[in-house]
C-alpha cells in the first residue's frame, strides 16, 4: 500500500510497476508532451515537467521508497519529520500539482505558494537548506536517451529530433535552477566504434558466403542496473568479390556504455593461398621452371579459382618474368557481380647453384 499515486498517475503506470515499465512510460509521455513538438501548446510544457519530475523520483529506488511511504511533500521538506495530516491534501501532496506552473515542486504553486528549493535527505532534523530539488526537465530528458532510453534502439535518432537536449548545444525550454547547474554533469563520452578482423579464405570471398558470429557483450540489467553479459549472434552476408579492408557495419550491437551501445565493424581479411596472389581484381600465379625446362620447353596445368583447368605449353626459350594472361577467369566485381578479372600466369626459373667445369665447358659449347 502506498501513501499516494499521484506521480504515478503522471506516467499513466500502477505503483507495481518495474523500472523497465516506468521507463518506457516515460518515454512515451515525454516524447509526446515535449515542448519542441507542441510550440502552440503551452500546456504541453507544464506536462512535460510532471512527467519528467515524476520519472526523476520512481526511477530512483531510494526516492520511490521514501515516496511509497510517506509522499511527495514529505520528500520535498527533506524527508526529515513526517507530513502533518491532511498538509497540502490527500497523502501530503503540495496542492501545486496538476499543471499549476512549477510541475509538483521547486518551483511556484506548491503548497502556500513562493519559490522553495528542496533537498532529498535521509538524515538530519529539518531537511535544512541542503534538500531535494528537482533537475531540469530537458536534462532529464537528455540523460535518459543518452544512458539508453528504454532500449528501443532509435534513441540517438529520437533525441536528434530536439532541439533543446538538456546536456549540450540548442535551445532549452527550460532554465536550469542553480542547484542543477552545480550538478550538471560532464559532457557524455560519444559512443565508440569496435573494429574486429574477419578472416576470410579466397574461395569464400570468391563465392560470397554467409557467415553467423557469436559475440558476447556487456549490457544493463535494466531492473537491478547492474552490469551482465550477454551472448548475441551476428548474421552476415559476404558478397562475391569482397575486397580486404572491406567494412561489414552493425549498429548498436557492442558493450552498452554511458553514451549508449557500441558500433560493431567487421573487417575483411584475405587469408594466405596456396596458389593464388590477389591483385584487385585479378589474381597471379607462379610458374616455377628450372633452367632446362625454360631453354627447352614445358607444359603445365593451370588451374582457376573456380576449378577449371587450362594447359599451357611452351616450345622454350621462356624468359623469366613471362606471363600469360587469361581473361576473365579472376575475381568478380562485389558491385557489379557479372565482370570478373583475369588471371595471370607468371613463369619464374630456377637457375642451378652450381655447375662443374665441364658442364661450363659445354654449355659454351652449344650457347
Amino acid at each position: 500500500m502506498v501513501a499516494e499515486t499521484k506521480l504515478y498517475d503522471a506516467l499513466s503506470v500502477s505503483p507495481t510497476a518495474t523500472q523497465d515499465e516506468i521507463k518506457k512510460a516515460y518515454r512515451k509521455a515525454a516524447l509526446k508532451h515535449h515542448p519542441d513538438k507542441n510550440k502552440d501548446n503551452p500546456s504541453a510544457g507544464e506536462k512535460f515537467k510532471e512527467v519528467s519530475q515524476a520519472y526523476e523520483i520512481l526511477s530512483d529506488p531510494e526516492k520511490r521508497k521514501v515516496y511509497d511511504q510517506y509522499g511527495l511533500e514529505f520528500l520535498l521538506r527533506g524527508g526529515a519529520e513526517a507530513p502533518p495530516p491532511g498538509a497540502g491534501g490527500p497523502g501530503g501532496m503540495p496542492s501545486g500539482f496538476g499543471g499549476m506552473p512549477g510541475g509538483f515542486g521547486g518551483m511556484p504553486g506548491i503548497g502556500g505558494g513562493g519559490t522553495r528549493s528542496f533537498h532529498f535527505s535521509t538524515g538530519g532534523p529539518g531537511g535544512g537548506s541542503g534538500g531535494f530539488s528537482f533537475s531540469n526537465p530537458e536534462s532529464i530528458f537528455a540523460d535518459f536517451f543518452k544512458q539508453g532510453g528504454a532500449g528501443m534502439g532509435d534513441d540517438d535518432d529520437v533525441f536528434a529530433q530536439f532541439t533543446g537536449g538538456g546536456g549540450g548545444g540548442g535551445r532549452s525550454s527550460f532554465r536550469d535552477s542553480p542547484s542543477d547547474r552545480r550538478r550538471r554533469r560532464a559532457p557524455t563520452p560519444e559512443v565508440t566504434t569496435v573494429e574486429k578482423p574477419l578472416p576470410l579464405t579466397l574461395e569464400e570471398l570468391f563465392k560470397g558466403t554467409h557467415k553467423k558470429m557469436k559475440i558476447k557483450r556487456k549490457t544493463y540489467d535494466d531492473g537491478s542496473g547492474k552490469r551482465k553479459m550477454e551472448d548475441k549472434i551476428l548474421d552476415m552476408d559476404i558478397k562475391p568479390g569482397y575486397k580486404a579492408g572491406t567494412k561489414i557495419k552493425f549498429k548498436g550491437v557492442g558493450d552498452q556504455e554511458e553514451g549508449g551501445t557500441q558500433d560493431l565493424h567487421f573487417i575483411v581479411q584475405e587469408k594466405p593461398h596456396s596458389i593464388y596472389k590477389r591483385e584487385d581484381d585479378n589474381l597471379r600465379m607462379y610458374v616455377e621452371l628450372d633452367l632446362k625446362e625454360a631453354l627447352t620447353g614445358w607444359t603445365r596445368t593451370i588451374p582457376t579459382i573456380d576449378g577449371k583447368k587450362f594447359t599451357l605449353s611452351k616450345a622454350g626459350p621462356t624468359g623469366p618474368g613471362y606471363t600469360e594472361t587469361y581473361p576473365h577467369q579472376g575475381m568478380p566485381n562485389s558491385k557489379k557481380p557479372n565482370e570478373r578479372g583475369d588471371m595471370i600466369v607468371e613463369v619464374k626459373v630456377k637457375f642451378p647453384t652450381s655447375l662443374t667445369l665441364a658442364q661450363k665447358t659445354h654449355l659454351k659449347e652449344i650457347l
